[in-house]
């Protein structure tokens, strides 16, 4: 076989996988080839080559396909170059014999039927799908095979058949079952390509005859919101995501012509369902099924399901809008939290009407006999179902036409009873005598009978109506607890914090994504906010905002002096963030970012006005959550009977943080994920904000069309999605030397440019993977952007401090010689600087030996002469050119104009 034929027939993932490396969500492993406790190499299945980003890794820094990975591997690079690599070729092309598929008879197209179960009828189909579990474990092709799908065999139930007989041949086999969990059918997958050596044609799916069963399982009973899939493939892929599965029930649709009557049965007994939602493929054909099927089960849930009071409006239609072809490829483009905002969007077709509900109850006929009281003269007991008022929790109240029902003190949060101090007033009695309270379990069936009881006869209502009411009351109040346990623990509901653009809002947002100029477009706009100069720190920090929505959020620290502007600028970038993404605090306790719910900072932008005033505890809280993504912290407890437990507390990021400072040195050391820049202190932008005030003062400032932009931004920011990046030229882009955390400056550089990138989502192309193309001019406008801060790290003077200097020296140069020497007065007159400040610059640079102090007197002062002029400018110039020869050799796009 020749070289390439072996490197187009062996993916680099099925050699990970003969050596147990199993790529995680990021595409990343641990490097086999040094100590590697992260991981630090890169799998690209596209390329079919690996690259680690260690220094301490033997590749030495270069990029290596299955080939060499398998010669490093075996140890055969010890070998003479000639051997080496044709003991690797040997192996490579024996890995490939493995995965050959045996002849097999062309068949025909999906979905194919077959007579017999795998290994015959005789067997029960439960211990059969345990042996291809079984099997999957032993095959490499089949583990590489399920990676490449991003799916993951210790999350969802799939087995691997690897017999010779005709029917799930070669396939990765999923069970279908029945109520009761029975296997009753199996589906299968084939690993291979859909071609044999004839070139004919050969099937991908399979499904054993006479196939019963819903995949993955019949929905719960008391599902209230199902997803319908179009395939199982996609099926399994939400079925590992626990944003799905903790608030929805899964079901597959075997295909867009396959909801079956096993399904329609299994869906209309869902009494409680209130929203179904179509994942289909994002083509003709699953929007025509979407269609199809949405008045089916219209008409079928409208039709059939009777009336009761324990249901809620009529079920609603929605339908996810896939940036991909299916959802197995947005889970392979896309990190899980894609479907997190897919939820939120998510198209809704249609509410079905509310059918007509029945205004009395009919008597139940094993109900307890009235108790003969003056009320059993009334007629047959009437409800109007009436809800529970929760404003306030601690005083719930439920009104009926005969009664009102107050809670007092809320209710529990142990699920496993409903303990309440349930206060009952007769609405028709005399105030005196018309209200008793109890203290009960509502689980209890005796507790409830016995206060039904007394209540009935003590205020005078019919029991079968205090019965029926309290029932109501019930179910009400469970409900409650659900969703208040819900925002407790945090989880995520895709419903909240939900904005909803009208068509108007979302026009203008798409104007605006597709505009040819965007970041200049945005910048205007920045500045029609009120944001006032800083013309690049702006439109830098608005990006760093945005960044919130990816999985490798950026971060930001303003620094500057005392009064210089920075808190402004932080809040008129903070003021465009969408509300529901974002958090700012002028203080925060040291616990408190630890004690909050789990999912509260999760992609959300979190501004500090200032965080020279956080505490060591919290300091070290929010650098976690920039630098790991999250916060884990083992904490004692006292439960109910005085035992002391531990218990963990998590809070999830990641987050984008842009925080204020007066000591940008201080932290930049410290900060993992952290950009430095500096705050625009020059006579020029002081000049720019007193015109602005001036002209606000005078009425001359339009605050309707500045709300206006705030709001066509934060719809822009609303309509972006999360998208991972492939950066074709990244190999070509470097820093130059001297770079202060030089590894970790030109990991932000990289995903400064993903971040532009995905601003232009709607302008950029896509690869086969799903991933956004970054184009030269990404690079371009990265680099503008970033140049500050790159500088900011090559110099050893903070930001305020060299916009200091730099003055300091023009004034120097303007006096008769360079050995000039000066008071701290004279430069406090001449530079108009505060005393404080001042003394703070002047010590600083004394200290960093820019500045020599030459003689000291008691009443006239010290002196000081400056003995360091660097040329600042020229290395500036010197940066600029190294950085922007690197964007001009890099290959222009075609474009289709």
């Amino acid at each position: 076989m020749e070289i390439q034929d072996i490197k187009v027939n062996l993916s680099i993932i099925s050699v990970l996988a003969q050596y147990n490396l199993k790529p995680d969500k990021n595409k990343r492993i641990r490097c086999p080839f040094h100590e590697d406790r992260t991981p630090s190499m890169q799998v690209y299945p596209k390329t079919n080559t690996v690259f680690c980003f260690s220094s301490n890794c033997q590749l030495q820094g270069k990029a290596i396909d299955a080939i060499d990975f398998i010669m490093y591997k075996e140890g055969f690079d010890k070998l003479r170059p000639t051997e080496a690599k044709h003991e690797a070729l040997k192996k490579a092309e024996s890995l490939i014999n493995i995965q050959t598929l045996p002849p097999v008879k062309p068949m025909q197209s999906a979905p194919t039927f077959y007579p017999e179960p795998v290994e015959g009828k005789e067997k029960n189909l439960n211990e059969i799908f345990k042996q291809l579990q079984i099997n999957l474990n032993k095959s490499a092709q089949a583990k590489a095979y399920l990676q490449s799908r991003n799916l993951d065999s210790t999350k969802i139930e799939v087995g691997y058949n690897v017999t010779t007989t005709e029917g799930l041949k070669h396939c990765v086999v999923f069970a279908l079952r029945d109520k009761n969990n029975n296997v009753t059918g199996l589906y299968g997958r084939c690993i291979y390509n859909n071609s044999t050596s004839s070139g004919s044609v050969q099937a991908k799916h399979f499904y054993l005859k006479e196939s019963k069963g819903l995949y993955p399982h019949y929905p719960h009973p008391d599902t209230q919101k199902l997803i319908i899939a179009e395939s199982i493939i996609d099926t399994a892929s939400l079925q590992q995501i626990p944003l799905i599965t903790d608030n929805y029930s899964l079901l597959s649709c075997y295909g867009t012509n396959r909801l079956n009557e096993e399904m329609k049965a299994a869906i209309n007994e869902l009494k409680h369902l209130k929203e179904i939602v179509f994942a289909f493929d994002n083509d003709e054909a699953g929007n025509k099924a979407v269609e199809k099927y949405t008045e089916e089960l219209n008409q079928l849930l409208n039709t059939n399901r009777s009336p009761s009071p324990v249901e809620r409006d009529g079920v609603r239609f929605s339908k996810l809008n896939l940036p991909c072809k299916d959802v197995n490829e947005t889970l392979i483009a896309h990190n899980q939290e894609v479907f997190n905002h897919l939820l939120k969007e998510r198209k809704i077709l249609f509410q079905m009407k509310k059918e007509e509900q029945q205004q009395t109850l009919q008597i139940p006929k094993q109900a307890t006999k009235p108790t003969l009281t003056a009320a059993n003269n009334l007629n047959a007991p009437t409800l109007n179902f009436p809800t529970l008022d929760c404003k306030n929790p601690y005083k719930l109240l439920f009104t009926t036409q005969t009664a009102l029902y107050y809670i007092k003190g809320g209710v529990d949060k142990i699920m496993n009873k409903l303990t309440v101090t349930i206060e009952i007033v007769n609405k028709q009695l005399n105030e005196s005598i018309n209200k008793r309270r109890f203290k009960v379990d509502l689980y209890d069936n005796k507790q409830v009978e016995k206060m039904i009881v007394e209540a009935s006869e003590q205020l005078q209502i019919n029991n079968l109506q205090l019965q029926m009411e309290i029932e109501l009351l019930i179910g009400q109040l469970d409900e409650y607890r659900e969703k208040e346990m819900q925002l407790m623990n945090e989880e995520i509901n895709p419903e909240s914090e939900q904005y909803s653009m009208n068509t108007n809002e979302r026009t203008e947002a798409m104007q605006l994504a597709n505009d040819k100029n965007l970041i200049q477009t945005i910048q205007e706009k920045l500045t029609q906010t009120g944001i006032i100069g800083e013309e690049e720190n702006k439109i830098f920090l608005f990006i760093i905002g945005v960044s919130h929505i990816q999985e490798n959020p950026l971060n930001a620290l303003i620094q500057g002096s005392s009064g210089s502007g920075k808190t402004n600028l932080l809040k008129g970038i903070f003021r465009i963030m969408p509300d529901e993404s974002k958090k700012i605090y002028s203080r925060c306790s040291e616990k408190m970012l630890y004690n909050v719910p789990k999912y509260y900072f999760k992609n959300k932008l979190i501004c500090f006005e200032d965080v020279d005033g956080l505490g060591e505890e919290a300091e070290y809280a929010w650098r976690e959550l920039v630098s790991n993504g999250e916060l884990i912290s083992g904490v004692s407890y006292k439960d109910e009977k005085g035992n002391i437990g531990i218990k963990e507390l998590v809070v999830y990021g990641p987050i984008t943080s842009i925080a204020c400072t007066t000591k940008g040195a201080i932290y930049a050391d410290n900060m993992s994920r952290l950009f430095l820049i500096a705050i625009d202190e020059s006579k020029a932008q002081t000049k720019k904000i007193n015109d602005y005030q001036a002209k606000e003062a005078a009425g001359l400032i339009n605050k309707q069309e500045q709300k206006n932009n705030i709001r066509q931004l934060q719809n822009y920011v609303r309509i972006l999605q999360p998208y991972q990046v492939h950066n074709p030229h990244a190999t070509k882009l470097k820093l130059p030397e001297g770079i202060t955390d030089e590894r970790r400056l030109y990991r932000l550089y990289l995903y400064f440019i993903d971040m532009i990138t995905v601003l232009h989502q709607y302008q950029r192309k896509k690869n086969t993977y799903g991933k956004l193309i970054a184009t030269k001019q990404d690079c371009q406008i990265a680099k503008d952007l970033l140049f500050e801060c790159i500088m900011l790290k090559m110099d050893e003077l903070d930001g305020s401090l060299r916009q200091f200097f730099e003055r300091l020296k023009e004034h120097i140069q303007k006096q008769a010689s360079t050995n000039y020497e000066f008071t701290q007065r004279e430069i406090r007159e001449a530079l108009h600087i505060k005393k404080t400040a001042l003394s703070y610059y002047i010590n600083e640079l004394v200290h960093l030996e820019y500045v020599q102090q030459t003689s000291s007197h008691i009443n006239k002062g010290n002196k000081y002469r400056i003995i360091h002029f660097d040329n600042y400018r020229k290395m500036r110039e010197d940066v600029k050119t190294f950085l922007q020869r690197q964007i001009d050799s890099l290959p222009t796009e075609k474009t289709n104009e």
